[in-house]
This record gives structure tokens, sequence and C-alpha cells, in this order.
């Protein structure tokens, strides 16, 4: 199964566990190395809330996951990306691949950072710039070794 299904699949996965009514932990698969010391900085600094969606409680290391029913992602650990053909874009100092496959659902990875960070944002719950311009302060916490040209 290819990483862009199992992402969706897991975000699927979170969404239907949301809308359940259960206020419960939510359920996401860690990334490959998320237990790299990186990602434990990372989470550390995530804020308690992204726009009006309250931080959650998830079950894997090196996640987070905002709002009920979820409308945002975090996963710290996926390889480090310098080349890419995704679109890239910066804010807040961070630079991100855009993959808009799975639209409204858009996946962001943080880009020329190891280990990066995915975050995948709801767009119909969730503003993609505001997400991201949010989780700067933590995902800044990783060093960047490149930027991406524009």
């Amino acid at each position: 199964m290819n990483k862009m299904r199992l992402w969706a699949i897991g975000f699927a996965a979170a969404a239907t566990l949301a809308t359940s009514g259960c206020a419960s932990n939510v359920s996401l698969e860690p990334a490959e190395l998320a237990n790299d010391p990186a990602c434990a900085e990372v989470s550390v600094r995530l804020p308690e809330s992204i726009a009006e969606h309250d931080k959650r409680v998830t079950d894997a290391q090196a996640t987070g996951a905002y709002g009920e029913p979820v409308a945002v992602i975090v996963r710290c650990g996926l390889p480090g990306v310098t080349v890419s053909n995704l679109r890239c874009v910066s804010t807040s100092g961070v630079d991100w691949l855009v993959d808009e496959a799975e639209a409204p659902s858009y996946r962001f990875i943080s880009f020329g950072r190891t280990p990066a960070t995915e975050v995948i944002v709801d767009s119909e719950k969730a503003v993609g710039v505001s997400t991201l311009d949010a989780l700067a302060p933590a995902i800044k916490s990783i060093p960047a070794t490149a930027n991406c040209a524009g």
C-alpha cells in the first residue's frame, strides 16, 4: 500500500473516531522515525489549540491531532525531504511541500528538516496557512538544512 493511501486511511480513521461522539484518544500510526529525539522536541512544543480546534490526545509517539471531529493531524518522523516535484510554499519561516492529491484534505511535509513533519489539514474544517503558522514554532525546533525554491 502506498504512503499516500496510508495517510488517507489514517486521516479517515481518525475522523471517523472523532465523529463517534466519544472524546477518546485519536488513533494514529507513528511515522518511521518517530523515536528521533528531534520529534520529542516538536511534540512538546505543539500548541494547545489551532484556531478553534483544541488539541486531542493521540495514541502514537510524535503525533498530534486537533478538533472534534479531527481537522488537523501532525506526525513527526518522516525521512527528510530536500528534492521533490511537489509545490513548495514558505510560511512563518518554514518551507512546506504541498500534496493536493486528496483534496479537500491537504498534506503538508516540512522541507529541508530531518526528520520531516507531516501535517494533514481538512480544509473544510481548518485553514492550511493558519495551521502551518500555528505549528511553525514547534517545527523550527528542527534546524533547516535546505530551503525550497519557491
